[in-house]
């Protein structure tokens, strides 16, 4: 019997967090290796960076290292055939000065290691701090393959001073992923079918809670007009289901109104919340992943922007944000809940062409990567 030849390879992000739009980029990734590895002949044994080693590995299926102790990096790269870094947003200071010198010092570990790195389908920025442009530039300068999530991400790099045709401009890794649904079947098992499931992901975002004050207001008017499943998809615990709580207090009672309101707790997995999303009608979505999931299953979508990661990606399926977390009429919302609930059949036939060219697109970096080592081994 004939055996693939074993190639390790490290995995960076932010990972081990229990981010479900993270874990997803993870998964995703590891299974675009997989199944370009297959057609390869090349079987990739991950090793993955991770706060949380054992969940990981639990998770996954895979081998994990912690993420902090610099020993046990230091050790998977130097036994590693080198390393992927993303994807997700892991070179911003929007949430702090510290994650662009730790993503970075992972990268030149490596590179002093000898070891290729891959930039994979990252989205990069906001960089305010201009004292990270020449570090961001030289670090990756050096790397063997740059891939960002956007035109925009691309354009930042060139900026820094990186050439435009090294860095290849894919979709979110996301949009490859594949639902899983057993074991689900509990989730679906108390849905009405004369209701619409409106999926809704939100987080905390603005400081005087603007956005989730509207977004009440928005779905409560809607449901006066037409009654609904209401359907809370926490992405990150506990915030998001703190703000899904908020949202769920200041609408009052639905219930009485014929709507019903319950909040997702079980989809840990990311296949699971991509299934769980599946089953939507229509989703809100103020958390990336949320819009992306509802793009792979063609679920329409309305996004509410808090970030420029959001406009890009809605831009790519040629449409709007319906508000942003400062500035949300909560008539607008209504308006388009009702536009999209409607019109869901044109809303998928328009979107599917788009939406199959992001899911190919997907496979890019994966199939890149794999191409490179199996040319060096």
């Amino acid at each position: 019997m004939v055996t693939s030849p074993e190639t390790t390879v490290v995995i960076s992000g932010y990972y081990g967090f229990k981010n479900s739009g993270d874990e997803a980029v993870l998964q995703s990734i590891l299974t675009a290796l997989e199944e370009q590895g297959k057609q390869a002949g090349v079987k990739i044994t991950p090793v993955v960076l991770s706060i949380d080693p054992a969940w990981t590995s639990s998770t996954y299926g895979v081998r994990a290292v912690h993420r902090m102790k610099l020993g046990e990096v230091r050790n998977a790269l130097k036994n590693s055939s080198g390393l992927i870094s993303g994807g997700g947003s892991l070179l911003q200071d929007a949430t702090g000065t510290k994650t662009i010198p730790y993503y970075l010092g992972i990268i030149k570990l490596a590179q002093w290691l000898n070891k290729p790195v891959f930039i994979y389908s990252q989205g990069i920025g906001p960089v305010n701090r201009k004292l990270f442009y020449p570090l961001i530039k030289g670090t990756f300068k050096k790397c063997e393959y740059i891939s960002v999530r956007d035109e925009q991400s691309a354009e930042l790099l060139q900026s820094m001073g990186l050439e435009r045709d090294r860095i290849q401009v894919v979709p979110d890794p996301v949009m490859g992923l594949t639902p899983e649904t057993e074991g689900l079947a509990s989730l679906a098992s108390d849905e009405d079918p004369q209701l619409p499931v409106i999926g809704i992901s939100v987080r905390y975002w603005d400081a005087e809670r603007r956005e989730l004050r509207a977004i009440a207001e928005g779905l409560r008017a809607f449901c006066q007009k037409q009654p609904a499943h209401l359907r809370f998809l926490p992405f990150h615990f506990p915030g998001d289901e703190k703000a899904s709580q908020d949202i769920i207090q200041q609408m009052g009672d639905l219930v009485s109104a014929g709507s019903k309101v319950s909040v997702c707790r079980e989809a840990v997995h990311p296949r699971h919340m991509l299934a769980e999303v599946g089953r939507c009608d229509l989703v809100i979505g103020m958390r990336l992943h949320s819009l992306i999931y509802a793009a792979n299953r063609q679920v329409p979508l309305i996004g509410i922007s808090y970030d420029p990661k959001i406009d890009h990606f809605l831009k790519r399926l040629d449409v709007e944000p319906v508000g942003t977390s400062s500035s949300l009429s909560p008539a607008a919302l209504a308006s388009e809940i009702s536009r999209l609930l409607a019109g869901a059949d044109r809303w998928k036939e328009e979107a599917k062409l788009r939406i199959d060219k992001l899911k190919r697109e997907a496979q890019e970096p994966a199939r890149h990567i794999i191409e490179f080592l199996s040319s060096k081994g």
